[in-house]
């Protein structure tokens, strides 16, 4: 298997986005190089607002919270305890499909939310998993997904709401979306799942997807220790 899974840091123990930017950075370099097998890291960040290429201005918090700016496409995004995070940081194969990952990282989390007892889809125009108006209220985006490609590598990835504060959302317009909510599995559910509890049926969905996701290749080194020391708080 060219698969690796790497779990960094759940609740309690979060995992400083900065921190994971570089160690991101890091498996890239190395991924790119065939030296580590693709990898997925996965984890919880404190709360912590990321703004994509296409993020304007006048899209930042209000209330003047920093917000790290990074490569990925997108708009403005938050991520906080209660989330699962997912970097895929992998080759994909040629020619290259951009659309075509970020579609496959859409039905993994579909069919995951799925095994939760949410019904959730795709929204044409949009990318991430939704789950569509109802009684409840307006469609309502229960993951996020936003990447970035470098010499045919991916980088950052996907977001899945589960268990986390939702109030954060209200400070901004999340995505750059305007007449839409956001939602979590345990807000669907009335039940409290956690992303421990989810992290499971996620890698197993994405071994599965793995022949799609990415190409298949021989680490040129045998495994070793990621290169990072400090993420995790």
């Amino acid at each position: 298997m060219s698969l690796a899974f790497e779990r960094l840091g759940f609740d309690p123990h979060l995992v400083d986005y900065r921190s994971a930017l570089e160690l991101q950075q890091n498996v890239h370099r190395q991924v790119v190089a065939g030296e580590r097998n693709n990898t997925v890291l996965l984890l919880e960040h404190p709360p912590v607002y990321t703004a994509g290429r296409r993020t304007e201005r006048h899209e930042y918090p209000a209330d003047g919270t920093e917000v790290v700016e990074i490569g990925r496409g997108g708009k403005l995004t938050y991520h906080g305890p209660g989330m699962l995070v997912g970097y895929p940081i992998v080759r994909l194969t040629t020619p290259i499909d951009v659309v075509r990952f970020v579609r496959l990282l859409e039905e993994i989390i579909l069919a995951v939310v799925a095994d939760f007892g949410v019904d959730a889809t795709t929204v044409a125009g949009r990318s991430g998993a939704w789950v569509l108006a109802d009684e409840r209220g307006p469609d309502r985006k229960i993951a996020a997904i936003g990447v970035q490609v470098s010499r045919r590598t991916t980088m950052h990835g996907f977001a899945l709401n589960c268990s986390n504060d939702l109030r954060p959302f209200g400070t901004f317009i999340p995505c750059g979306i305007t007449d839409a909510s956001v939602t979590s599995i345990s807000q669907e559910t009335g039940r409290t799942v956690t992303p421990a509890a989810v992290v499971d049926r996620v890698e197993q969905e994405i071994s599965a997807r793995q022949d799609e996701l990415c190409e298949q290749f021989l680490p040129s080194l045998p495994p070793g220790p990621l290169p990072w020391t400090t993420a995790v708080s």
